[in-house]
């Protein structure tokens, strides 16, 4: 029989070993891009949500960026879908064999690993997709699935504290919607999702070139024009960039020079629908709140915070400060992994 020290010992030395091998993982589910936190290790997923099949067999031939990277380029049996549209998912087969592969890649290839899942999704999201997402995690072999905010996960994943009584104001732009939230207390008291976000602003970019200068470009081509030289307001140095595409006109390969006041006037029309939101998020404040809010002022996260001068024109037509959270492009995961240590909260937060 074990002496009741080594007993002691041995109890003391399972709790770190069994965080090594815990299962959890917390999912930010994005139009554009999946991230994956697993816990004690970080983010381990940080793909595009996209999906290459042969349609002709129904295999899937490449998942995330490899697919990405096949966008526009493949022959006719192979097709690069995107499974999610506007933040919720539009092919559910699709969807559960991305997540199977990004769940297995998370857990390096272990296909018995059956981990607890905390998955965010968009504010004004239907059960009818929620019971989509959560379904789609269960066939992907998740042992348990919960499902969070993302404008919630943003808040907590950008330091603010929303435990406290007192007003967060948060604006999570993702790539398929932007999510405006009120915070208070581990609750949302306003809310709203709207569908201008990181993917509008691309359609709006290859919409303006087409009509413009006659010119068709591709998604990958729109995304990075807003990249290298979208701006919400005038910037201090005018920028331009070379364009290549196929002419509407003459129907062969044409390169065009376009500056940032084109793209400004492309993208205006959705950075005008953010800003509309957020004044009637401010509308909606209770009085006790808006004080809160002046002073903290507003947060920007999510892959669009990133869109140059978006910070200044909200504060120039807001009048209140605004800032851009920490690395905003994993303020929602980095949120949502903040439940795996602590599900009082999770409890709390969680809306299935």
């Amino acid at each position: 029989m074990r002496p009741e020290w080594a007993m002691r010992i041995s109890l003391k030395n399972l709790r770190p070993l069994a965080s090594l091998f815990s299962e959890d993982l917390a999912i930010d589910l994005g139009t554009v891009n999946t991230r994956v936190y697993a816990r004690g290790r970080g983010i381990v997923v940080n793909e595009p949500s996209a999906v290459a099949l042969d349609e002709s067999t129904g295999e899937v031939q490449a998942v995330g960026r490899e697919a990405k990277e096949m966008l526009g380029r493949t022959p006719g049996k192979i097709r690069v879908i995107k499974p999610l549209k506007d933040g919720v998912i539009a092919d559910f087969k699709v969807t559960e064999k991305m997540l199977s592969y990004f769940i297995q890649k998370a857990h390096q290839r272990r296909t018995l690993v059956h981990p607890r899942v905390i998955i965010s999704v968009p504010s004004e999201i239907t059960q009818v997709e929620r019971r989509a997402v959560t379904d789609s995690a269960y066939r992907a072999k998740a042992a348990e699935v919960h499902l969070v905010e993302q404008a919630m996960m943003a808040a907590i994943g950008a330091g603010l504290p929303v435990t406290k009584p007192g007003g967060n104001l948060v604006v999570d732009i993702g790539g398929g919607t932007t999510d405006v939230a009120l915070i208070s207390m581990s609750g949302i008291v306003y809310s709203r999702s709207l569908r201008a976000a990181g993917n509008h602003m691309d359609e709006s970019i290859m919409n303006y070139v087409k009509r413009k200068h006659n010119l068709l470009i591709g998604e990958r081509t729109a995304e990075q024009i807003k990249i290298e030289i979208g701006s919400a307001s005038a910037l201090e140095k005018p920028v331009t960039m070379e364009v290549k595409g196929r002419s509407l006109i003459e129907g062969i390969p044409k390169t065009i020079t376009v500056d940032d006041s084109e793209i400004r006037e492309a993208l205006n029309e959705c950075v005008a629908a953010v800003v509309s939101a957020i004044r009637v998020a401010l509308e909606r404040t209770p009085p006790e709140l808006s004080a809160d809010i002046s002073n903290r002022g507003i947060v920007l996260a999510g892959g669009g915070a990133l869109l140059r001068n978006l910070d200044k024109r909200i504060r120039d037509e807001t009048g209140l400060p605004v800032c851009v959270a920490d690395d905003p492009l994993c303020s929602v995961v980095r949120g949502t992994a903040k439940l795996l240590d602590d599900f009082k909260l999770l409890r709390r937060v969680a809306v299935d």
